[in-house]
């Protein structure tokens, strides 16, 4: 039986508020009250001459006024449509960037680096106009999207603006596969440097932990290759330390693996199993065998007028039919679900149904005119489990899932939790900048709501679900699902690997041109 599109949407490891806010309506909406970053601001040396720039950049150089400009402003979030950036690069090489880079130092601006324009608290939109955000000089590596891959080595070089329908559509295409997120239009740049957990992570790893090599402007404007043996400060803080932190990755070298095939499952139940489902799901998901992975959502607001909805969903990339005896752990300590599925599908085509897109090329995979996806505004917080939660702390995130759900104007929110451990914990915990090894799963706190509403409800209603679990859990946070209010981010995010994050970016950008939002 074909697993329906509605499902699908509960399938990937961004859950769906990932897939939805992956057809533009670009007018302005009011914006969050942020927090902008307490890192400094770096030296000025005159005001920017854009005459300057824009003799080196041409017409890649976008200035407010110009209609090219216009619409290059919003990113794949609504709610920062109404950003108003001091500039706007469309970088279509390293040198590009280095430029643009060198400029900025030299100006005294700050940069805000976009991938795939997917940050939830807006620091890829460059700020300023409603957002709330100081202005910074948005530079875009959209076109730096080339994916070659390497037969001899099976090294795929994968620019930093590929988009993931892309990168998977090129590797596919060499019977390669990485592992990553499921929303199609993410680009890699972001998730590969905030860690990258997605769908084949329990067997693959993190995305961050498939990366071999980096190419990377540094805040002095020199392009360099980074990895284990060339600069390895900088090659540690970009994997898992988040996207702009020391300066614009051009490209990464990833290490790949035969493509899988891949078995898609889904279960669900009816929401008075929630307890019984979430107390098993969560003791046997993160020490299931590794080449299984899956996310358990509970999911309400008006898209669901009766009542939540409860499932388990993921993958299996073992032996045809092995998915049974893996799925058994769990399905023996539950009531018998509602809905039981499995098929079997191609790595590519399995991809491109998580990013709602079966069928469709990685062209077609793009929100905007002709395309598959559709932006949607919502408000993300997220959480680290560190230790399986009580009965009692069961029945508290339901509830509190359940008071989200009655929030006005939330057409579907929740949670979802996606499971870790597999080969993600035979890393060393200081490896790598990613602060959550030995971690049972991430949580992400979700909550969409129309264009144009104000987001200040939303945001208190997931920021009140992470506070339940924060209780039982601890503070930390996944940085690829940033949040402007979090108390001490750094920490957060990045636990006992903050204090060599911050010294590393310390010395790599004493002066602050990279904002560094994620250590606060």
């Amino acid at each position: 039986m074909e697993l329906s599109r509605r499902h699908l949407l509960t399938l990937g490891a961004l859950g769906t508020l990932a897939l939805a806010g992956c057809a533009p309506r670009p007018s302005p909406s009011p914006s969050p009250t942020l927090t902008p970053s307490g890192s400094p601001s770096p030296s000025v040396g005159g005001p920017p001459d854009w005459d300057a720039l824009a003799q080196s950049l041409g017409d890649r150089l976008l200035r407010p006024g110009s209609d090219a400009y216009r619409a290059a402003v919003p990113t794949e979030i609504p709610v920062y449509d109404g950003a108003a950036p001091p500039a706007i690069v469309r970088a279509r090489d390293a040198g590009d960037v280095a430029t643009a880079v060198s400029f900025a130092a030299a100006s005294g601006l700050r940069i805000a680096v976009r991938s795939g324009g997917h940050n939830y608290a807006g620091w890829s939109s460059g700020g300023g106009g409603n957002t709330g955000l100081p202005e910074e000089l948005v530079i875009n590596v959209r076109a730096l999207d080339a994916v070659e891959v390497d037969a001899g080595t099976g090294i795929a070089r994968i620019g930093a603006g590929a988009p993931l329908a892309l990168v998977y559509e090129k590797l596919a295409g060499a019977g390669r596969a990485i592992g990553g997120g499921s929303c199609g239009s993410v680009g890699i740049g972001g998730l590969a440097s905030g860690g990258g957990v997605g769908v084949l992570a329990r067997a693959f790893g993190l995305t961050s932990d498939q990366v071999a090599a980096i190419d990377i402007v540094t805040p002095d404007g020199k392009t360099r290759t980074v990895d284990a043996q060339h600069d390895p400060d900088i090659f540690w803080a970009c994997r898992g330390g988040g996207g702009g932190l020391l300066g614009v990755v051009t490209a990464f070298h990833l290490n790949t693996k035969p493509a899988p095939g891949v078995t898609m499952y889904f279960l669900s139940w009816d929401a008075a199993a929630a307890p019984a489902v979430i107390a098993a799901w969560q003791e046997w998901a993160p020490r299931a065998d590794p080449q299984l992975w899956s996310t358990l959502k509970l999911l309400t607001g008006s898209n669901h007028p009766t009542g939540a909805s409860l499932s388990v969903s993921g993958t299996w990339i073992g032996p045809v039919g092995g998915h049974t005896a893996a799925l058994a752990g769990l399905l023996g300590r539950v009531p018998a679900p509602t809905r039981n599925q499995a098929t079997r599908h191609e790595y590519l085509d399995a991809m491109m149904r998580y990013a709602g897109c079966a069928g469709s090329s990685a062209a077609e995979c793009v929100s905007g005119p002709g395309g598959k996806l559709i932006r949607t505004s919502f408000a993300a917080t997220s959480g680290i489990a560190t230790r399986a939660l009580s009965a009692t702390e069961i029945a508290a995130v339901i509830q509190q899932t359940e008071t989200l759900g009655r929030v006005s104007g939330v057409t579907e929110g929740g949670f979802s939790f996606d499971a870790l451990g597999g080969v993600i914990d035979d890393v060393a915990a200081d490896a790598t900048a990613f602060g959550h090894r030995g971690a049972l799963f991430s949580a992400q706190y979700t909550a969409n709501f129309a264009d144009g509403a104000n987001p200040d409800p939303f945001h208190q209603a997931v920021r009140a679900l992470r506070a339940v679990t924060t209780a039982a859990w601890g503070p930390g946070a996944y940085v690829n699902y940033p949040d402007a209010r979090l108390e001490s981010p750094a920490t957060a995010y990045f636990g006992d690997n903050a204090a060599r994050l911050r010294k590393v970016r310390a010395s790599i950008d004493p002066r602050g041109v990279f904002p560094a939002w994620q250590l606060g």
